[in-house]
């Protein structure tokens, strides 16, 4: 075995990484790291010193114990779907990759909880759980990929939130290692819990507070039946408005989720759905519930549609999510961020959020920016909660792409501020978005989050340069290890 010289890794921490969890479990050749230089943020890249894959807590617990023996930070890792680049081993250091601890645990339909390892795909439970009568609520864009353990690391939301919530209005309890290598359990299986809400304030943590080993979700019965609508619209501010409209109305649809014309055109050309490639923009508009009463919302959402300028060009009824109009809209749907591929050869996804009111103004305020900067910009969005994903296309071999898209998304990020929303909605803040902190929060908030995290991972040993703005002097590592960011 042997190790650069610029590795924070010695020969001696290897060979006791290896001891802890074998040495098919452990990457430390460069042509294996550079797989994890990055996560789905593609923009800043840093390959860890070496790659550990635990199967269990107590591996996990010895990879923590070894790193603060020799004296080396670390970052967990799930399936790198992260946007902001919340995995970065900034630095070098140890990454863990939690994808082998991907057990489901249990699950109890009667008292409605799963208990799951954090390297569980999330549509994995959902499969696990057809055909019980019962599902996991968050459904994240990357529901195929990603993990629950990383959607909890980022409290990720998806289409379906509008109406059930995310993550942490599901988990009830996680087991969590903290970066001293000491194991906390939160919560329980049980909906309430006495004392501190220690669950709700780790859901969102990033990395920050520790590694994230098990998680207890709850269960959602699943809906009598739904309908699935098709709003089309000749521009984008008709079906934003029509969003606005559908709310005041008194209607919370389960999913209400915006497509523009450009993200229209690389959807159906991935997915051949039958999307209408010349609308401005398309609403996909979901109730569900009570069958009795579904026909009645439904009608009262045509109108709305209507009365705004659009039309329904397609409604879904469906007793199950399995049938195959439904499944066929929502796989185009969630495989639209893939379907930006056929476009350009690199992308960047924002993340940002504003008022209901505001989708208007920052769809149009996009559109500039996209002519401004001279670059294509495609929007698919949880519109019913104002969460925009605008997504910037470029060629990343070219430094000024590289340079115009970081200015067009500073621009964008800015103006979600100034219209009284933030940076991220579902996606965390990572190393992108540390420089709007102290846009959002005054010091003395910044203070108390860097206490908060010093309280769990007081040497910072744990996903360094994460969440919170160095620049600002909200990262002091005391341990001698930690080498400056990359």
């Amino acid at each position: 075995m042997s190790v650069t010289s610029e590795s924070q890794i010695s020969t001696d921490l290897l060979a006791d990484l290896t001891a802890a969890v074998g040495a098919d479990n452990l990457m430390y050749n460069h042509d294996e790291l550079v797989v994890y230089e990055c996560d789905g943020f593609v923009l800043e890249k840093s390959v860890p010193d070496v790659v550990v894959f635990p199967t269990s807590t107590e591996q996990v617990v010895e990879v923590v114990k070894l790193c603060n023996r020799h004296d080396v930070q670390f970052v967990p890792r799930g399936a790198g779907t992260s946007l902001a680049g919340g995995t970065l081993a900034v630095g070098g250091g140890v990454m863990i990759c939690l994808t082998r601890m991907k057990r489901i645990l249990e699950i109890s339909t009667r008292d409605r909880y799963a208990i799951v390892e954090p390297g569980v795909v999330n549509l994995w439970l959902t499969r696990a759980l057809a055909g019980t009568g019962f599902h996991y609520a968050p459904d994240p864009s990357s529901q195929p990929a990603c993990t629950i353990g990383g959607n909890v690391a980022t409290n990720s939301g998806g289409p379906h939130t509008l109406k059930y919530g995310v993550t942490v209005n599901h988990v009830r309890g996680v087991e969590l290692v903290l970066p001293d290598g000491s194991v906390w359990q939160t919560g329980g299986i049980t909906e309430e819990n006495p004392g501190y809400d220690l669950t709700g304030l780790i859901v969102g943590h990033e990395g920050t507070f520790g590694v994230v080993t098990k998680v207890t979700v709850g269960l959602t019965r699943d809906p009598e039946s739904g309908r699935t609508l098709l709003g089309v619209f000749d521009s984008v501010d008709q079906a934003t408005e029509t969003v606005s409209g559908i709310i005041a109305a008194g209607i919370v649809p389960a999913a209400l989720e915006m497509l523009d014309t450009l993200m229209i055109k690389a959807v159906e050309q991935a997915f051949k759905f039958g999307f209408p490639t010349d609308a401005g923009a398309i609403l996909i508009i979901e109730v569900d519930g009570i069958d009795a009463g579904l026909d009645r919302e439904a009608q009262a959402i045509a109108e709305i549609v209507q009365a705004h300028g659009g039309s329904v060009q397609k409604s879904v009824a469906w007793r199950t999510r399995k049938e195959p109009d439904y499944m066929a809209i929502w796989k185009s749907r969630k495989g639209a961020f893939g379907a930006i591929g056929r476009l350009t050869p690199s992308f960047c996804t924002q993340d940002g959020v504003v008022p209901r009111t505001k989708l208007p103004h920052i769809l149009r305020y996009i559109s500039q920016v996209s002519e401004r900067h001279n670059i294509w910009i495609a929007n698919v969005f949880h519109a019913g909660d104002g969460n925009i994903h605008p997504i910037l296309m470029f060629d990343e071999r070219d430094a000024d792409q590289v340079r115009r898209v970081l200015l067009a998304s500073r621009e964008i990020l800015e103006e979600c501020i100034a219209c009284g929303g933030s940076v991220t909605g579902e996606h965390g803040i990572g190393v992108e978005k540390m420089e709007f902190m102290p846009k959002l929060f005054t010091p003395e908030d910044l203070a108390a989050m860097v206490a908060l995290r010093n309280t769990f991972n007081p040497e910072v040993r744990c996903s360094p340069d994460k969440k919170l703005p160095g620049g600002a002097g909200c990262i002091e590592r005391k341990s001698p290890g930690h080498r400056a960011s990359a």
